[in-house]
């Protein structure tokens, strides 16, 4: 017989896994940018990294090239 709960804890593994280096990263660079509503927000709202992988390649590069522009 197959038991629901270890597959429950092998789901809620890999999505730790998932979720962790994503967070980790967008925080270190919304903190590195100085971008305090960022952080705030990729800290609280938990998406299973879909918001962190949106700030990390489209938001926080977004801002590098206006930087580097001007």
């Amino acid at each position: 017989m197959v038991d629901i709960f270890s597959n429950t804890n092998i789901l809620l593994i890999l999505a730790i896994l998932w979720v962790l280096p994503w967070k980790g990263y967008a925080l270190w660079l919304s903190a590195r940018k100085g971008q305090k509503w960022w952080f705030i927000i990729l800290l609280i709202v938990n998406t299973l990294a879909i918001l962190e992988i949106v700030f990390i390649f489209f938001i926080a590069k977004r801002k590098d090239t206006k930087a580097n522009v001007s």
